[in-house]
């Protein structure tokens, strides 16, 4: 049944489906090993960010302006990967692919805000690293609590305010062509491709958000680069050059990690045409996999962090034992 709605001012009529149906893989024999797959990178993400997480809020020397935004960053990894894993697990591992209008419109706002919001704190990090870098002398005083948290707010402001106007836009449009969506989740482009009348507006819209949510962020953080590298350059000790960049490392594989598989499927799919099926895998991967690497690279190439690790695990030892030690005498 489809929801018909008319607008006497300009005699159109809308024509809503009341429900989507999410395609799957077409001809792919032992597809459903794939959604396994994707259960168990959940599982390895949410005990991945979770702990990065606590570590962050348990270690009192983690408490600072970077770690505030990497905190925000494991927290959208988690938020993100929730907002699509389980929804794909749901779809297509037990075959509940029918998804109703107003679902399917949350479900995109929710997976494209999320994955915004991981764009937007690596800016921030970039922007950390700047500061570290290039004002070493000023950075307690640029780079603030209060100042990381205004940034984060602005971030969820912004990201929020844009993704309403483009899921919003979905609304003005009639759909009485086909209601399959050929796509892995409720993506914005299919959707709107499904439509009867003008989608010039949608597009318009979809490729500002593009450009300013995904684009701008990346280019900003090659400009800070660029300006590091330059500070790097002046650096007259070749052991403080080397110990600069180590701050970098953790940083520069995130942005790698998430940008380039991004910019790689842009790429594949403006020079060759993508089978439906190696979209659905190229974009899901791109959206799944650096959520569940991130709290294992900031974990492990991030010396603070083995350090609070280690001062968590010593303190966890010795408590028991100094709680013994008091029964005992009682």
């Amino acid at each position: 049944m489809s929801s018909v709605q008319s607008d006497s001012s300009t005699n159109e009529t809308f024509v809503r489906p009341a429900t989507f149906f999410i395609s799957d893989f077409s001809n792919i024999p032992h597809a459903r090993y794939y959604y396994v797959f994707l259960s168990l990178v959940y599982v390895v993400t949410v005990l991945g960010n979770s702990f990065i997480m606590c570590i962050i809020y348990l270690a009192h020397r983690l408490h600072t302006a970077k770690y505030i935004a990497v905190f925000h960053l494991a927290l959208s990894d988690l938020c993100g990967s929730s907002a699509l894993i389980p929804k794909i697990i749901d779809m297509f591992l037990f075959d509940h692919q029918v998804v109703s209008y107003e679902a399917c419109l949350t479900n995109m706002f929710f997976v494209y805000h999320f994955m915004n919001l991981q764009s937007l704190t690596l800016l921030a990090l970039a922007y950390d690293r700047l500061v570290a870098i290039c004002f070493p002398l000023r950075y307690h005083a640029i780079v603030t609590k209060p100042a990381m948290f205004l940034i984060i707010g602005v971030m969820w402001i912004v990201s929020m305010a844009v993704f309403s106007v483009l899921v919003g836009l979905v609304n003005r449009l009639s759909f009485c062509r086909s209601n399959v969506v050929n796509s892995y989740f409720c993506d914005y482009a299919p959707i709107c491709g499904l439509a009867c009348n003008d989608i010039s507006i949608n597009i318009l819209m979809g490729k500002i958000s593009y450009g300013l949510l995904i684009c701008t962020p990346l280019i900003l953080i090659v400009i800070s680069y660029f300006c590091i590298s330059v500070a790097l350059l002046k650096i007259a000790h070749g052991a403080d050059r080397i110990k600069a960049i180590k701050t970098c490392t953790s940083h520069l594989l995130l942005v790698a990690m998430f940008y380039l598989p991004i910019l790689c499927n842009v790429v594949a799919s403006v020079t060759t045409p993508l089978h439906p099926n190696v979209q659905i895998i190229n974009n899901s991967l791109a959206q799944i996999i650096p959520p569940m690497l991130n709290p294992i690279i900031y974990t492990l190439k991030t010396e603070e962090v083995m350090q609070s690790i280690k001062e968590l695990y010593k303190r966890s030892k010795v408590n028991p034992t100094k709680g013994r030690k008091i029964k005992a005498v009682g």
